[in-house]
């Protein structure tokens, strides 16, 4: 039987408990004393994948487990493991995060990303919000079974892609958002009700960096802009009515259509649970991104146990939006994006020493004075601006989920409650960001091309809209673009 305790561990003292196991540069970090063995594969089930990790719904009987998922990495069996106590980041990203202690000494990914969400996401989005998970000692034999296991429930074409990276030394262990506890290792017996929401960049850059020809990016959002590739390319049947400004906005009317225009066309960006099991919404891949699970009619079946008509189910994920200032948060995070990738990627070729390439392919002779301006300021400027662009970067690809329980009593709740006057009832509610991942910094030339080349192909298949954009300086112009 396993021993589960959970503790705080400062530097040095897993050197001699963990030979194997580069724990002790860090000053401190979360980590629960369990090792997950070969015999404890049959105890976790897939609840969903993204491009660097996969998730563990766990099925045993631990109470100290119950009501957690397990996030273990994707990648190549054939890497070679990172000898120990080296910092897990290239020297340019130790520069970069310099500032932040923990992140330099930090050896390893999970490591890594734990003390992102703690030290440079939790301050931002406010640490209720954030859960950055407990360190968990796994074994190349759990993730061996575990990979095997999970070959017929992941979709096809992420088993194409990636597998489990069996040489992890550690994954990482979150509570399960899309529940509530009522106590530790208790399930609450009423039904919970959640949903995750991909929000997206809710907000248009006005960067004096952005080239004239892409002036559309001023008046037209991003989500909006890439719809059109990813429909060109087959990726998605519909183009999707959902407006990330609407749900940013702050007004209740235009939240309300941003759930719905999401619940019409989920795609990657909307899923609903209900005690934590998939309903709606599906788990990434082939057409639209998504797999519904249920049609309308089954969802609305599925949400009277919830005591609810799914009119009323969006009509609380509005209100707790609503309510809310968690998208306040996230949105200031994603307005540390000041320069735009068109001003960040010059930046970014100052910390690499290396000629612009951006510069090299620019074909506007007005703004060249500007990116020399770029390029005459200081390494610690420079750094900045890329820091700050990566940090909103995270911010505008997390997902934030949104968990509901029926109350009799309010001021009982341990969360935050709302009132729903279309059907009498009171609901306690629990809003936390998920996927937050740090982005590398060599993604930079990587988000650039991809940036230009989703506003290229908008501009070439959408010129009256693009003509209308160049001659006008009417940012808010863009909220009537969207549809």
């Amino acid at each position: 039987m396993h021993t589960y305790v959970v503790c705080l561990m400062w530097r040095n003292i897993a050197r001699d408990r963990f030979t194997d196991h580069p724990l002790s540069t860090l000053l401190f970090w979360r980590v629960m004393e369990l090792v997950l063995r070969e015999e404890d594969a049959k105890d976790w089930v897939y609840k969903g994948e993204g491009a660097a990790s996969i998730v563990l719904s766990y099925i045993g009987h631990s109470v100290f487990l119950l009501g957690k998922v397990l996030r273990i990495r994707k990648g190549s069996r054939g890497r070679s493991k990172l000898a120990n106590g080296c910092s897990f980041l290239s020297e340019l990203e130790t520069l970069l995060w310099k500032s932040t202690e923990e992140l330099v000494e930090s050896t390893t990914r999970e490591i890594v990303e734990q003390v992102f969400m703690m030290r440079v996401m939790g301050p931002l989005l406010d640490t209720k919000h954030v859960d950055e998970g407990i360190l968990v000692i796994v074994s190349y034999e759990f993730l061996d079974s575990v990979a095997k296991c999970l070959h017929h429930q992941r979709p096809p074409w992420r088993i194409d892609v990636s597998d489990v990276d069996t040489f992890c030394n550690f994954a990482m262990l979150f509570s399960d958002h899309s529940v509530i506890m009522r106590s530790p290792g208790t399930l609450i017996e009423d039904v919970c009700f959640a949903v995750e929401i991909k929000p997206k960049c809710g907000f248009l850059p006005d960067s004096e960096f952005i080239a004239n020809r892409n002036a559309v990016k001023k008046h037209v959002t991003r989500f909006r802009m890439h719809q059109t590739l990813k429909l060109h390319k087959g990726e998605i049947s519909k183009i999707s009515e959902y407006n990330p400004l609407d749900l940013f906005s702050g007004k209740r009317e235009r939240i309300h259509q941003a759930i719905i225009a999401l619940f019409d066309t989920p795609q990657n960006n909307l899923r609903i649970f209900v005690n934590g099991s998939l309903i709606y919404g599906g788990l990434g891949g082939g057409i639209d991104n998504s797999a519904l699970c249920f049609g309308v009619g089954e969802i609305e079946n599925i949400s009277k146990t919830f005591g609810l008509r799914l009119t009323s189910c969006l009509e609380l994920v509005t209100e707790a939006i609503f309510s809310s200032s968690a998208l306040e948060k996230l949105l200031v995070a994603q307005k540390l994006d000041v320069f735009d990738i068109e001003g960040a990627i010059h930046a970014y070729y100052n910390i690499i020493s290396q000629p612009c390439l951006a510069c090299k392919n620019s074909t506007d002779p007005a703004l060249h004075h500007r990116y020399l301006f770029l390029h005459d300021l200081s390494m610690e400027e420079s750094l900045k601006i890329v820091r700050d662009y990566l940090i909103a970067a995270t911010a505008k690809d997390c997902s934030v989920m949104i968990c509901f329980k029926p109350t009799n009593d309010r001021s009982k709740a341990e969360f935050n409650t709302l009132f729903l006057k279309s059907s009498n009832r009171s609901f306690e509610y629990k809003v936390n960001f998920i996927d937050l991942d740090m982005k590398p910094l060599e993604k930079m030339v990587y988000y650039y091309e991809l940036d230009q080349k989703i506003v290229n192909f908008f501009a070439n298949h959408n010129h009256n809209v693009v003509t209308y954009c160049n001659s006008t300086d009417i940012l808010d112009e863009g909220k009537q673009l969207q549809h």
